[in-house]
């Protein structure tokens, strides 16, 4: 059994800024977690990483004992562009589950990462390395962080709007306009529990949109995150009119055919942890989503 770490502390401040000032054996994103989990207390009593830390106050937690990682790795096909000691960046392919989960035990992302190279261990067994996700339908551009300190860096980054991230999105409509910005919260839908909806008291989630080319019932959209929430170009997207074609959970049951949402993360840009030099990488179209746009008609406007 691992011991119990107490500290009386005499700062103030975010319970989360000050645990992780007092326990420096451990990462941010670590302590951060375990207060989730109601593993780290204040008084006895579990409470939230914003809870305002007083004098005196008494802040414990008993280090989880380590699970055995028992996913499997897996000699699958990945598509690396780019590699040094402290993180790859992967075109990941549409289909591919980014790590395992109910009904999807091997055959991921992470599986395949496993077998490639060690991983950070920030996010446990499960999501080892994997500083953000896309989903499964999604392909195109993923970071991930062989040690603890990259991802303590590219996470970081992330929170902090530092990323460039931008997508590729075929959706159903036609614009007047030309780009835009969508500013609507999102959370977990009140009446779906597998879907994300604009709600009110949501995250904020804030996604800006240009038009690249026009058809016959849709437009070709790129896409630049400025917040990174679950499904947030799908559901933004659906709100405003224009789902994103093929997408089974938010848009029209009559849409373009193909095995998924019509979304690719194309281009991708970060701060290495330790260079500290700025990268940008791009993936191109995945001939499947190639092959649909040469199938749709150009809008009359533009195809001359």
């Amino acid at each position: 059994m691992t011991e119990e770490s107490l500290i009386i502390t005499d700062q103030e401040g975010r319970l989360d800024k000050v645990v992780a000032e007092a326990f420096t054996d451990y990462t941010r994103t670590q302590m951060s977690k375990w207060i989730d989990d109601g593993i780290l207390t204040v008084n006895g009593e579990t409470k939230k990483a914003k809870y305002k830390v007083h004098a005196g106050d008494v802040i414990s937690f008993v280090e989880p004992e380590p699970v055995v990682l028992d996913i499997k790795p897996e000699d699958l096909p990945l598509d690396i562009v780019y590699e040094d000691d402290d993180l790859l960046v992967v075109n990941k392919p549409q289909g591919m589950v980014v790590h395992p989960a109910a009904g999807h035990p091997n055959g991921t992302l992470v599986n395949a990462l496993m077998y490639h190279t060690e991983l950070s261990s920030i996010n446990g067994v499960i999501r080892p390395g994997i500083v953000h996700r896309i989903d499964k339908d999604t392909s195109g551009l993923l970071m991930v962080a062989k040690n603890d300190q990259a991802h303590e860096a590219l996470s970081a980054d992330l929170k902090n709007k530092k990323n460039l991230r931008q997508y590729y999105a075929l959706v159903h409509g036609e614009f007047s306009e030309n780009k835009g910005t969508i500013k609507a919260p999102l959370g977990r839908s009140k009446t779906d529990r597998k879907k994300q909806a604009v709600i009110a008291g949501g995250r904020d989630a804030v996604t800006h949109f240009e038009v690249v080319k026009r058809y016959v019932g849709y437009t070709l959209l790129r896409v630049t995150l400025e917040t990174g929430r679950t499904h947030q170009i799908r559901v933004h997207m659906a709100y405003i009119g224009h789902p994103v074609a093929g997408d089974p959970l938010y848009g029209p049951k009559k849409t373009l055919a193909g095995n998924g949402q019509f979304l690719h993360a194309a281009t991708l840009g970060l701060t290495q942890p330790t260079t500290k030099k700025e990268l940008t990488f791009e993936a191109p179209l995945p001939p499947y989503f190639v092959e649909t746009l040469a199938q749709l008609q150009p809008y009359a406007e533009e195809s001359n």
